[in-house]
């Protein structure tokens, strides 16, 4: 039987757009704080693996990494953001390293139809589609009750933050102080105003400001990020306080770590699972293009690992590896 021709127009252009829509590629941008501490490499992995099992699926996903070197580089992440955007990208996973500088590139983004999912910290906006991340706030405050109880719940303590505008680290340090002030009235904060910066060599710049101001005083410190806790786990080697002596609670996932604690430098070490952020953050971008629904917020919570437990599996799995 023959169709008539306006039929068989119809017909062949509905199955030329069905090949087109089946063939279609997605290229997604994942754009850390940084490019070099060992958390954000676990996000990129974490990226990849998704993107491998989307290909595994027949889904063509092509993803791009490109972020700042420096966490501390507003303009270079404004500015990465802003060229992915230029060159069309079909979406963007991004952790923010200033949850207002970011505002205005992300929501240029959405309202050019490039939906954004945020990683890691969060973002002042409601245009990104979902924000993937750990609880930062409540992780301050498990870091709070882990050091107090190193330090047998009297004492003096010392808060390195990391940098203004960080949204993330900001929450955990407010977590911190509350979770002290709160329910530890036998701790004092002697220090709560210096920063790190975002490199090794700016934080242990500062830990040693204030060893040398406090060394005699403190007996426990708490690192809310990964440049912050490898600054001050060198100045407090440098200084004969390591080992213990002063208590000192970390926020990474690296394996130096894992060896700090084993050693006994480090009493506790706040872990998150920057894999899974990055694993869901590509899947969820590709579930919003296929005019799929997907949650607005994902706490990927944490885990403190300590010499105890350091080398069980599911927390050796979050170290340098990701669950």
């Amino acid at each position: 039987m023959k169709l008539p021709r306006l039929a068989c127009v119809v017909l062949g252009f509905a199955l030329l757009m069905s090949a087109l829509r089946a063939e279609e590629k997605y290229t997604i941008a994942v754009v850390p704080m940084g490019t070099t501490h060992q958390y954000w490499k676990l996000i990129h992995a974490g990226a990849r693996k998704a993107e491998a099992e989307l290909k595994a699926q027949g889904v063509p996903v092509e993803i791009i990494w490109k972020g700042p070197l420096r966490e501390d580089d507003r303009d270079q992440q404004v500015q990465v953001v802003e060229n992915f955007m230029a060159r069309r990208v079909s979406g963007i996973v991004l952790a923010p390293l200033d949850r207002h500088a970011l505002v205005a590139p992300v929501e240029q983004a959405v309202n050019a139809g490039i939906p954004v999912v945020i990683v890691d910290a969060p973002l002042n906006s409601p245009a990104p589609v979902s924000t993937i991340a750990t609880n930062n706030y409540m992780s301050g405050r498990l870091a709070a009750q882990r050091l107090s109880d190193q330090m047998g719940g009297k004492g003096n303590a010392i808060l390195l933050r990391v940098q203004v505008g960080s949204g993330s680290c900001e929450a955990r340090e407010q977590g911190f102080l509350d979770e002290l002030a709160e329910n530890h009235p036998g701790i004092k904060v002697i220090s709560s105003n210096q920063h790190g910066g975002a490199t090794r060599n700016t934080a242990l710049v500062a830990s040693q400001n204030l060893l040398m101001r406090f060394g005699r005083e403190v007996n426990g410190i708490f690192a809310p990020n990964e440049s912050t806790a490898a600054g001050m786990l060198l100045a407090l080697d440098n200084v004969g306080l390591g080992k213990g002596k002063v208590k000192l609670i970390g926020y990474a996932n690296s394996e130096v770590f894992a060896d700090a604690l084993r050693a006994g430098d480090l009493q506790g070490l706040v872990l998150q699972d920057p894999v899974k952020m990055g694993y869901l953050g590509v899947k969820y971008i590709v579930q919003v293009l296929r005019g799929e629904k997907v949650p607005e917020h994902v706490d990927t919570a944490v885990v403190m690992a300590t010499k105890e437990n350091v080398d069980q599996p599911e927390v050796a799995g979050l170290i340098g590896g990701g669950g």
